[in-house]
């Protein structure tokens, strides 16, 4: 069965989804593999694309990877290159609200309407839902006078934020970085106002059984784009400042946070 590639998940743009694409195809062709990139657009769900068993090579959520009993192979983690980062294969989410709206810290958002991607999202619900517990906790009574849910993505929390449907909701702090460099007149519609703790950044996985010989050339081949001087233009595009080896074990704290008991967004 021909095995496929893929990096849907941080192609924000149609600039960074093609320079994904020549990165892809310069590793598998450095390892020696003849797989085949392949497409898979939004609004497609991302679930059923992980749900295939033909993934040589595919970014995946940290949660559905931590939680399925029978895990993908984990084959290396990407490295953001900005500061913030710290050259680890870490992400946050980052809280967002209206660029000209009069609120400086999380807090000042309570009483209004807060937004989310998915309930099952890492970066769009759980995180955020996650963050926010403490709160509600401490003022015994909800936070927020309604939510917003099933924004998807990015691109919807930012355009809820922008109509003003939503007061506050979050970012997959890699993907909004990929959207300040790259569409810097959409990621100007909103600023952050907190930020979660860091967390294992989204994986790149094989759900398809791989010889190991060829697991380790792709790891290599992985390991070789740091320094590659033809990739320049494509890290600088990607904000890449490589990748790193990184142990399955870290993406337990994702499923653990997941499974802690804290209240709905509708109920916060």
């Amino acid at each position: 069965m021909p095995l496929v590639a893929n990096a849907r998940m941080y192609s924000a743009t149609p600039a960074v989804r093609e320079a994904w694409k020549v990165l892809l195809r310069w590793v598998l062709a450095r390892a020696g593999l003849a797989w085949d990139v392949i497409d898979y657009d939004a609004p497609a769900p991302l679930s059923v694309l992980w749900a295939r068993d033909d993934l040589g090579l595919a970014m995946m959520c940290g949660l559905p990877f931590a939680q399925r009993g029978v895990r993908p192979t984990l084959v290396a983690a990407p490295i953001p290159s900005p500061a913030r980062y710290g050259g680890r294969p870490v992400y946050f989410t980052d809280m967002v609200v209206r660029a000209d709206a009069a609120f400086q810290r999380l807090e000042d958002t309570f009483g209004g309407t807060v937004g989310y991607t998915l309930a099952d999202s890492m970066s769009g619900g759980v995180a955020f839902r996650d963050h926010l517990a403490p709160y509600r906790e401490r003022e015994g009574t909800r936070l927020y006078r309604a939510a917003v849910g099933n924004l998807i993505h990015a691109r919807g929390v930012i355009e809820a934020l922008a109509a003003g449907r939503i007061d506050v909701g979050p970012l997959d702090s890699y993907y909004h970085d990929l959207l300040r460099h790259d569409e810097p007149a959409l990621a100007a519609q909103v600023r952050v106002v907190a930020s979660t703790g860091a967390m294992p950044i989204p994986p790149l996985v094989a759900t398809a059984a791989l010889a190991p010989a060829d697991l380790q050339r792709l790891r290599q081949a992985l390991a070789d784009v740091a320094n590659a001087p033809d990739l320049q233009p494509v890290r600088e595009r990607l904000l890449l400042a490589g990748f790193a080896s990184a142990d399955p074990a870290a993406y337990d704290a994702l499923a653990a946070m997941a499974r802690r008991p804290v209240p709905s967004f509708e109920e916060l």
